[in-house]
C-alpha cells in the first residue's frame, strides 16, 4: 500500500483517511485490516486472482466498499515475465482514479524508464495498458 501526494511524504506510519488503498500483495488482503483509518468514499484496488464477490466473501470488512480488482501478479507475469506487480497495479489506478489518461501516463512512464532497454519499456507498457483495461 503506497501513499501519493503532490508533496513529498515523510511520515511512513500506516495510512490515515486515504483516497485510495493499493494493496499490490495479494497477502495483506488477509494478514492486515487494509480498512483500517479509512474514510467514507475510500477506494480499495487489490490484486488478487479472485472475482470481487469472491473477495468480499472471504473478507466481509470489504462489503459496501468501493472495491477494485486486478490480477497485477498474472499480468506482469504475462507481459514482463517476472511477478512484478508495481507496474500493472499504477495501470490500475489511472483507470480507477481518472487521474491521467492511458496515454499520457505511458508516455510519462516512458521517461522514467527510458534507461532501460526497449523491450523492458515495451513490457512495462503492455503491463500498464492490459492492467488498467483488466481492472474491475
Amino acid at each position: 500500500m503506497a501513499p501519493v501526494d503532490d508533496e513529498e511524504i515523510l511520515n511512513h506510519e500506516k495510512f490515515m483517511h486515504p483516497d485510495y488503498v493499493l494493496v499490490i500483495d495479494p497477502g495483506l488482503t488477509y494478514t492486515a485490516d487494509i480498512t483500517a483509518h479509512e474514510k467514507e468514499s475510500t477506494k480499495y484496488i487489490i490484486t488478487t486472482h479472485l472475482s470481487k464477490d469472491e473477495l468480499i466473501k472471504e473478507q466481509p470488512k470489504l462489503k459496501g466498499k468501493d472495491v477494485y480488482v486486478v490480477d497485477c501478479m498474472q499480468i506482469s507475469l504475462d507481459t514482463i515475465g517476472r511477478a512484478i506487480p508495481n507496474t500493472p497495479m499504477l495501470g490500475a489506478l489511472m483507470k480507477v482514479s481518472g487521474m491521467f489518461e492511458l496515454d499520457y501516463f505511458q508516455n510519462a512512464m516512458k521517461s522514467v524508464l527510458a534507461k532501460f532497454p526497449q523491450k523492458v519499456i515495451d513490457a512495462n507498457m503492455a503491463a500498464i495498458e492490459r492492467a488498467y483495461n483488466s481492472v474491475k
